[in-house]
C-alpha cells in the first residue's frame, strides 16, 4: 500500500504557513506560526519550501501537469507527431478544428495548449524562485545550518527540468531565476543560453542530491535525485545540436555539430555524445536495470518496477488531485463502460505507428499487443465487449484516417491505447488510478547511450539488442539511425518522447500520412511552438519565434 508521502506532507505544509492574504481575518490566527518555528527543524524547512513544489508534477485540468491531463505538454508533445492522432469522428472530436490542426501543424499564435503549457511551465517556476529565496534566507540568518544546501540544490535541479522543457518547446524564452522579478519587466534569452543555464543548473546541484530512486516508496517517492538529474543531463547533451541552434529556422542540416559541442563532466572536457554516454552510465551505476517484463513498468504497483527513473505518483485516495486522461480518451465508450469507467472514444494510433510496430505483416514487434489493443476487445467477464447494436465491438487499426466522418469504421477505426494496465478499482471515470504515470525509464537510458555512441561513430548495437531482447525481439538488427528511430517508436509510444525524437532525428517537419508539409516548414519553424499572442500583449519586449 502507498504512503500518502506528498499529499501528507502538502497537507502539513499548508497547516504550518506563516503568511495570509485574507486580512480581514483576525490580527494573530491561530494555525499561524512564526517564521522562526516554521523553519526551525530539517523537516518543518522541507515541509514548507520544497514539499508543495511536487504537487506540480502531475494536474487534474487542461494545461497543468508534465503528462496525464489533456490540452497541455503532453499532447502537444504527442499529438503533432506521426505517432497518435485524434481523428475527428462524426460529431466527436472536430473541436473547431483543434486536434486536425494540431496534427497538420497549423496550430497558430492563438491555440490554447500552446497558452496553457507556457503558463504552467512559468507558475511553477515562479515558485521555485519562491523557495529558493525563502531558503536562501533561511540560510542566511542560519549559516551553520546543513539541510539547507541539500534543499537548495533539489529545487534548483527541479527548476532546471522546467526550463529544459521550455527550451525544448519554445527555443527563446525569459530566464527568470529571481522571485523579485515581474514577468512584464524580462526579455527573452537565446535559446543556447538558456540551455547552458540549465546544464549548468544540473551540474552544480547534482552533488548534494540523494542517490535514492524516486519511483520507488518512501522519503523520495516523487522527488528530484541523482538518477532524475544524470537523466536530464544525458537529455540535453543529446539533443544538443537543437538546443545550442539560435537559428533553427535555417533548416536542420545547418544545425551545430554534436562532436564540436563541449560539456565538462567530472573535469574532462566530451563532446556531446561522449557526454551522452557519461551521464547514462552514472544511471547504471545508481542501480537501475531493465524490469523482466516490459509491461510492469506501466502496471497497477510500477512502484516496484527497476526501470522507471522518474514517476508522478497516482493513487485515488492520497493524490486525488493527479489525474489522467491518457487512456480514457482513446477507448470506445462501450469498452470503458464494461469497467464502469468513462471512454471518450479518441486518440490512436497513426499508419506510420503500424508501420513501425509491423503491424499487418508476419514480424510484428512483440510490444504491439502490449501497447495497442485491436481487434476484439473482452470486459471483466472475459466475454466480447458489445455495440450498441449487439455486434462485437473490433477495434480496426488500418482504417485510420484525419478524419473518419461517415466512414463504416467512424467509431472503431484506429489501434487504441492500452499501454498503461486498466486499473478496475479506478474512480472518477477512470483518471484516478493507481499506476504512477512514467515520465522517465532506464530502456531510454539504454537508446540514448546506443544513439550516443552511433553518432559518435562506434557501435551501439548492444544497448540496442538489451532493449528488444527484453521483449523477445529479434537480434538480428544493427543500431543505426533510422533503425534506432524506429525502435524508439516502438519502445515509448504514448509516453510523450515523439516530438522530441522527430526534431533530433531531422523528421519532424516532414510530410505523412493525411499531414502535407507545411510552406516553408522545412527549415525549421515549426520545431518550436510560438508564444501566444495573449502573452505577446502582456510584455510586449517579449519576440515572436520566427515563421509565426
Amino acid at each position: 500500500m502507498k504512503k500518502g508521502i506528498l499529499y501528507s506532507l502538502a497537507v502539513a505544509a499548508a497547516a504550518l504557513s506563516f503568511t495570509s492574504c485574507d486580512n480581514f481575518l483576525e490580527e494573530h490566527p491561530k494555525d499561524q506560526i512564526t517564521q522562526e518555528e516554521a523553519f526551525k527543524s530539517p523537516t518543518l524547512i522541507y515541509l514548507n519550501a520544497v514539499a508543495t513544489l511536487y504537487t506540480n508534477v502531475g494536474g487534474n485540468s487542461g494545461g497543468n501537469g508534465l503528462q496525464g491531463t489533456d490540452r497541455g505538454i503532453y499532447d502537444l508533445n504527442t499529438f503533432t507527431t506521426d505517432e497518435v492522432m485524434l481523428p475527428t469522428r462524426g460529431g466527436d472530436w472536430y473541436d473547431g478544428g483543434l486536434w486536425q490542426n494540431l496534427f497538420k501543424h497549423n496550430w497558430g499564435t492563438k491555440n490554447d495548449l500552446v497558452k496553457n503549457s507556457w503558463e504552467y511551465l512559468y507558475k511553477v517556476i515562479v515558485m521555485c524562485n519562491n523557495s529558493l529565496a525563502t531558503l536562501e534566507g533561511v540560510l542566511k540568518n542560519d549559516p551553520t545550518n546543513t539541510a539547507v544546501p541539500t534543499y537548495i540544490a533539489e529545487v534548483r535541479a527541479f527548476r532546471a527540468m522546467y526550463y529544459y522543457y521550455l527550451v525544448d518547446m519554445y527555443g527563446n524564452v525569459p530566464l527568470v531565476t529571481s522571485s523579485n522579478v515581474k514577468m512584464a519587466d524580462v526579455v527573452q534569452s537565446k535559446r543556447s543560453d538558456v540551455f547552458k543555464f540549465v546544464v549548468k543548473e544540473l551540474q552544480e546541484s547534482v552533488g548534494l542530491l540523494s542517490t535514492q530512486h524516486s519511483n520507488t516508496l518512501g522519503a523520495y517517492y516523487g522527488r528530484m535525485t541523482k538518477p532524475v538529474a544524470y537523466f536530464l543531463l544525458a537529455k540535453l547533451a543529446l539533443n544538443s545540436e537543437i538546443y545550442t541552434d539560435d537559428n533553427w529556422n535555417d533548416g536542420y542540416a545547418n544545425r551545430p555539430s554534436g562532436k564540436d559541442i563541449k560539456f565538462t563532466v567530472g573535469g574532462t572536457q566530451m563532446n556531446a555524445w561522449e557526454t551522452t554516454i557519461a551521464y547514462c552510465d552514472s544511471i547504471t551505476n545508481l542501480g537501475y536495470s531493465l524490469a523482466t517484463s516490459f509491461a510492469s513498468n506501466f502496471s497497477t504497483t510500477n512502484e516496484s518496477s527497476p526501470e522507471n527513473i522518474y514517476t508522478i505518483p497516482m493513487d485515488k485516495t492520497l493524490y486525488p488531485d493527479n489525474q489522467t486522461y491518457n487512456m480514457i480518451r482513446s477507448r470506445h465508450y462501450n469498452h470503458a463502460k464494461a469497467y464502469g469507467q468513462g471512454g471518450w472514444n479518441g486518440s490512436c494510433a497513426t499508419k506510420e505507428a503500424l508501420d513501425a510496430f509491423g503491424y499487418g505483416t508476419a514480424n510484428v514487434d512483440p510490444r504491439f499487443n502490449l501497447t495497442y489493443y485491436s481487434g476484439k476487445v473482452q470486459g471483466p467477464d472475459g466475454k466480447n465487449i458489445k455495440l450498441d447494436d449487439g455486434t462485437d465491438l473490433e477495434y480496426l487499426p488500418s482504417e485510420v484516417a484525419l478524419d473518419l466522418s461517415g466512414k463504416a469504421a467512424e467509431k472503431t477505426a484506429g489501434a487504441r491505447m492500452k499501454k498503461y494496465e486498466l486499473d478496475v478499482a479506478a474512480t472518477n471515470d477512470g483518471k484516478n488510478q493507481s499506476n504512477d504515470l512514467v515520465l522517465f525509464r532506464y530502456a531510454d537510458v539504454l537508446l540514448m547511450k546506443s544513439e550516443a555512441k552511433v553518432r559518435n561513430g562506434v557501435s551501439g548495437d548492444n544497448e540496442l539488442l538489451a532493449v528488444r531482447a527484453r521483449v523477445g525481439a529479434s537480434q538480428d538488427v544493427k543500431a543505426t539511425l533510422d533503425n534506432l528511430l524506429a525502435e524508439r517508436e516502438r519502445e515509448f509510444a504514448w509516453e510523450g518522447l515523439r516530438r522530441q525524437d522527430l526534431i533530433r532525428f531531422g523528421k519532424f517537419t516532414r510530410a505523412y500520412t493525411d499531414r502535407p508539409q507545411l510552406t516553408n516548414e522545412a527549415n525549421g519553424w515549426s520545431t518550436v511552438f510560438p508564444i501566444h499572442e495573449d502573452v505577446l500583449a502582456k510584455n510586449p519586449k517579449l519576440v515572436q519565434n520566427p515563421g509565426y
